[in-house]
């Protein structure tokens, strides 16, 4: 049976990524104190369910119980995925004052303001972040979330999936990141009026990057690392690694950089791409 877990902060885009899930045939489970997770499972193995999504958070009864719940789980065969959403306080912040909705911790008689509900919840969910694939919903529209949780589901069975994700440092380092590439140093195709309104996935910038030797000695420094330490991860039983490759706007040299690094790696292993820069908008998750 698979049993996909998707915990997070409130606001982080829990409600959305539970729906893609029933969208896909799971059968969903909302605010389920952890330790029914085993009643739950053998109800739904007797009913002949194989596939199954709870969302186990900050409202949930036993949270404490959640890191040795899922260990039983996976000694036991089940194929337990935890999905971590996170978001920054300010996203979280404004995302509360423009929906006008109410944090589950400021209920009537806590005596805590938002902020306080936000960091408050942070330290509670501290022992499920770990658990497993954790992603930064701070600047993603909805429907990159969709389609973020989407491919995780459909990656092949590789022991490791590498997701190469460019990002802009003016936005802020994406709290997902495994390893951090600072592309920074390189030539920067902004600068050629030609090449500004491209993207690190046109021609044009492609054949511009090759030709810059400090470029091509930072893919073969990175790609030489990653392949020497991807069996290490393996043997440390690891699922995901995320490499997250900034640059100022997030649009040219790391969008190159994580696209040329994808398919080097998309011949061992299965991997994934997202580009932030290029996913990001002025609207926010809502859910």
């Amino acid at each position: 049976m698979q049993l996909i877990l998707v915990s997070g902060l409130s606001g982080s885009g829990k409600s959305i990524a539970l729906n893609v899930l029933a969208d896909a045939g799971y059968y969903c489970v909302d605010n389920l104190p952890a330790t029914l997770l085993f009643d739950v499972v053998n109800f739904l193995e007797d009913a002949g369910q194989s596939r199954a999504a709870v969302a186990v958070d900050a409202r949930s009864a036993a949270l404490s119980a959640l890191p040795e719940t899922v260990a039983r789980l996976k000694t036991q065969g089940i194929d337990c995925r935890v999905l971590f959403l996170d978001a920054s306080h300010e996203s979280l912040m404004r995302r509360f004052s423009e929906t006008r909705r109410r944090h589950p911790l400021t209920s009537s008689g806590s005596g805590l303001t938002l902020a306080e509900a936000i960091e408050q919840e942070r330290a509670m969910l501290a022992g499920a972040a770990d658990l497993g694939h954790h992603i930064d919903t701070s600047d993603l529209l909805p429907k990159a979330l969709r389609d973020w949780i989407r491919a995780l589901l459909e990656i092949g069975t590789g022991p490791v999936t590498l997701l190469f994700e460019s990002f802009s440092y003016s936005q802020g380092i994406p709290l997902d990141a495994d390893w951090l590439i600072d592309a920074r140093m390189l030539p920067n195709p902004h600068y050629d009026e030609r090449l500004r309104p491209l993207t690190g996935r046109d021609a044009p910038v492609i054949e511009y990057l090759e030709r810059q030797e400090l470029a091509q000695r930072l893919y073969a420094d990175v790609r030489q690392f990653l392949g020497r330490w991807l069996p290490e991860l393996v043997r440390d039983n690891r699922s995901y690694l995320t490499v997250a490759i900034g640059c100022t706007g997030g649009k040219h040299r790391s969008v190159y950089l994580a696209e040329k690094l994808a398919a080097s790696f998309r011949i061992e292993w299965p991997v994934l791409v997202r580009h932030r820069g290029l996913a990001s908008d002025t609207k926010d998750l809502r859910a």
